[in-house]
């Protein structure tokens, strides 16, 4: 099978990057955590004119998709530049309204998701209780067991690990559907939300590794680089390799869920528990190389730090994909 990718998804992530790094995003992502949503919001419409979403949405209803390797390189970029809000949650949301079977439900949101005009969070009873960013959706959809709903209340906004991650307990709703579909499409729609996680764990990766290297090229002790000691390069080693080994099986999940392989379901959950567990170990080592500093809230460094251990845990935990890829394999 051929893992290279072509020149229209290398123009994807590139077009991304230089969108992103045109933006302000560590001012974006504190403005986001205090409740400003409003500069947020201008990003989601760039993002949106580029396709972003449009990726997860199918072409008759206004989108390009679905197409899973697509969205795992948008999302990776996302994650890259450390983008605030329900991204993962939109594309989650209209996964299971594409999967539900139900035309006038899909018609009558996925256009809106598809454009950027609509911002979306879903949330999964089984996989537990709060919901991301729903002070800031226009619309949150709840799934619990084979009943969808919207909900008609957002709750009150609970701390969180990352202060740019707002979670909360949606309450009330109306019932937008009920019956065995449900259920199929959110098993769905899961897993889509669990390889776009991955994705954007494996940028957080990505990021704090190329941060932690500028820094210890710059910070010296005894007269020296920090990085030219033995010891940091084998930590800063083993992050790289972590990172590298995660990235193909990211892309080979993406490759199976296009395909509507039997199996995706396996490999999806196993780029997952990598991906989370290679952007921890870079988030880990980031903090550990850069010393007292690290800790620090005025450093841009923190914003990243802060999403490691949410993304590995967000969409399946390690021991629940770990326990799936096993289950798979027996």
């Amino acid at each position: 099978m051929r893992f290279l990718l072509d020149a229209g998804q290398r123009d994807l992530a590139r077009s991304l990057d230089a969108l992103l790094t045109s933006c302000d995003t560590p001012a974006l992502v504190r403005s986001w955590a205090a409740g400003d949503h409003g500069p947020g919001r201008a990003v989601w419409v760039r993002l949106a004119e580029v396709g972003v979403f449009a990726l997860a949405v199918p072409e008759q209803h206004e989108g390009f998709g679905p197409l899973p390797l697509e969205l795992s390189l948008a999302f990776e970029a996302l994650g890259r530049h450390a983008v605030p809000g329900p991204l993962v949650e939109t594309v989650a949301a209209a996964a299971l309204l594409d999967r539900l079977g139900d035309d006038r439900v899909a018609a009558g949101r996925l256009p809106g998701i598809a454009s950027g005009k609509s911002v979306v969070s879903l949330g999964v009873a089984s996989l537990g209780p709060y919901v991301l960013d729903a002070d800031a959706a226009d619309a949150v959809f709840v799934v619990d067991g084979d009943t969808l709903r919207i909900a008609s209340g957002t709750g009150t906004v609970q701390p969180s690990a990352d202060p740019a991650r707002r979670l909360s307990r949606p309450a009330g709703g109306t019932v937008l559907a009920q019956g065995p579909a449900v259920a199929a499409a959110a098993a769905y729609a899961a897993d889509v939300a669990a390889l776009a996680t991955a994705a954007q764990a494996l940028g957080v990766g990505r990021a704090l590794l190329a941060r932690t290297v500028a820094y210890v090229t710059q910070r010296t002790q005894f007269g020296v680089a920090i990085g030219s000691f033995q010891a940091v390069k084998h930590r800063l080693a083993d992050t790289l390799l972590a990172l590298e080994f995660a990235g193909p099986l990211v892309h080979g999940a993406a490759v199976s869920l296009a395909a509507d392989d039997e199996g995706a379901g396996r490999d999806i959950a196993a780029a997952k528990v990598t991906a989370g567990e290679a952007a921890y170990a870079a988030a880990r080592t980031a903090l550990q190389l850069h010393g007292a500093v690290g800790y620090t809230d005025e450093l841009d460094l923190s914003l990243w730090i802060r999403k490691a251990r949410p993304l590995r845990d967000a969409w399946g935990t390690p021991a629940a994909c770990r326990a799936r890829v096993m289950g798979a394999a027996r």
